[in-house]
């Protein structure tokens, strides 16, 4: 029998997704269709991914990339298990009581890597708010795990907020040096108690913050969502935040109904409100900006960190010849 404590997180966990199970799911234009996985490199990809007990975000949040990205041996691993704590109405990764930490999860996913032979690597997580540090150790475990086995590889994490915790988190992780740090904001403050309901706009933000206060020339991403029913003037807002809080790079895409049971589309963005909104962003600064109906954060990872390096050369004061003494 549960005990009274554990009875009342297990209310707390349990939030009530919004579309009831029988509504119809919005039909996808062409722009936002993909084919289905069939290659080799995919085959081998997921063969790899079960051999080494790994979850990854491709399966496990339906992404429509994963066809493309697993046959060219590019995956996004999940640690800390397949099983999250919160129930966002537009994730698809499932909800229980989540096993143990599995210790053996941080060398292997360097071998995954090493494997794959990737020379980035994008390493996310489930939300765990049932450990002490949400999970902070396990981030700083892999981070050390990849700098032994495949040093040449760079490092982008993509963590949960750490409701509660997240100034100790943040520290623990930002020592063990990722090259990026993401955490995704996900929407417009105004959508968060229906779509984000477990997290809050401005702890996301303070996040976010903490890590530039820590290392300033620490690259940090975020991303939003957009067919939610947000309104643009609030993602222009979003994007302002964003850049008040010291973000390089901006990742955005179209929101995908992943079940009937979850929030539904309320519109599908086209093409060219995409391109308008990354215009947008560009002239607020951001380094980098990938914005499309198809954008995820780990999309073209590897090749958007480079471009961003460039962009962070390119506009320091030495690279325009600035400071430079006679």
């Amino acid at each position: 029998m549960a005990s009274a404590a554990t009875s009342g997180y297990l209310r707390r966990m349990t939030v009530p997704l919004l579309a009831p199970a029988t509504a119809p799911r919005a039909r996808k234009p062409d722009w936002i269709r993909v084919k289905a996985p069939t290659s080799e490199g995919y085959a081998q990809t997921r063969k790899l991914m079960r051999d080494l007990n790994l979850a990854t975000v491709c399966e496990e949040a339906a992404c429509p990339n994963i066809g493309e990205c697993w046959t060219k041996k590019h995956a996004t691993v999940m640690i800390l298990g397949d099983t999250c704590t919160r129930a966002c109405a537009f994730c698809n990764v499932k909800t229980g009581m989540p096993r143990a930490v599995d210790p053996l999860e941080p060398q292997h996913t360097a071998d995954a890597a090493a494997a794959l032979g990737l020379e980035h690597i994008v390493v996310t997580s489930v939300d765990r708010d049932d450990l002490p540090d949400g999970g902070a150790s396990q981030f700083v475990r892999v981070i050390e795990a990849l700098r032994r086995t495949t040093p040449a590889t760079t490092i982008e994490i993509l963590t949960p907020d750490f409701r509660n915790k997240s100034e100790a988190a943040v520290e623990a992780i930002v020592a063990a040096g990722p090259d990026v740090y993401n955490h995704n904001l996900e929407t417009v403050p105004r959508l968060y108690p229906t779509i984000r309901p477990g997290a809050r706009y401005y702890a996301s933000l303070r996040l976010l913050e903490t890590v530039k206060r820590h290392a300033p020339q620490m690259f940090t991403k975020s991303g939003v969502m957009v067919g939610l029913g947000e309104q643009r003037l609030e993602v222009h807002q979003v994007m302002d935040d964003m850049r008040s809080a010291g973000i390089d790079f901006l990742t955005m895409g179209q929101y995908l109904q992943p079940t009937p049971r979850h929030a539904k589309v309320e519109e599908f963005v086209t093409p060219d409100a995409f391109k308008a909104y990354a215009s947008i962003a560009r002239a607020k600064g951001f380094l980098q900006v990938a914005a499309s109906p198809l954008t995820r954060s780990s999309y073209h990872a590897g090749d958007d960190f480079k471009t961003m390096q460039a962009a962070r050369k390119k506009s320091s004061p030495r690279s325009r010849g600035e400071g430079d003494q006679a």
